[in-house]
């Protein structure tokens, strides 16, 4: 599959299969503008048989919390359908975006867009998995909170 489309944000999506992954390669800005497009681009590439999906940002030139939403949605959809969603060749930028905002933790982010399509496709662990943590791990709170947002910690990620 072969497609290119621009959006009237300014951010263009191109995509590709090969072996099975569909490769998204971004340029522009990933931000509110381009969000709304970006999302329904991005889950239309996902399918029950073809929920492997690596991004490549490196044309990218910024990301805010509205772009960082778009992939977490795609990679849960992804993970719904057995597949990932992987992030290749991250500017420093976004890599900066990512970062302070702790989605580093949960995007698995690699070098090149071959480096990203080399790894085992084993599917993540699940939603809250954590890249390098083993399946069926999920989060813990580092707040020690109490309470009901800490009670449905619990029951979300099984952490005692």
């Amino acid at each position: 599959m072969n497609s290119v489309a621009a959006t009237n944000s300014g951010l263009h999506v191109s995509a590709r299969t090969e072996d099975r992954i569909t490769i998204a390669e971004l340029s522009g800005e990933l931000d509110i503008a381009s969000a709304p497009d970006l999302r329904e681009r991005l889950l239309a590439l996902l399918r029950p048989t073809s929920g492997r999906l690596i991004i490549d940002l490196s044309k990218v030139s910024f990301c805010d919390a509205n772009g960082l939403a778009v992939l977490i949605g795609t990679r849960r959809r992804a993970t719904l359908l057995g597949g990932f969603l992987r992030l290749a060749a991250v500017p420093p930028q976004v890599s900066r975006v990512l970062r302070s905002s702790g989605l580093d933790r949960h995007l698995s982010t690699f070098p090149t867009v071959v480096a990203a399509a080399s790894v085992s496709s084993a599917p993540s662990g699940g939603i809250g998995a954590h890249p390098g943590r083993p399946p069926g791990q999920g989060l813990v709170c580092r707040t020690g909170q109490a309470g009901p947002a800490r009670s449905r910690e619990r029951k979300l990620y099984g952490t005692p």
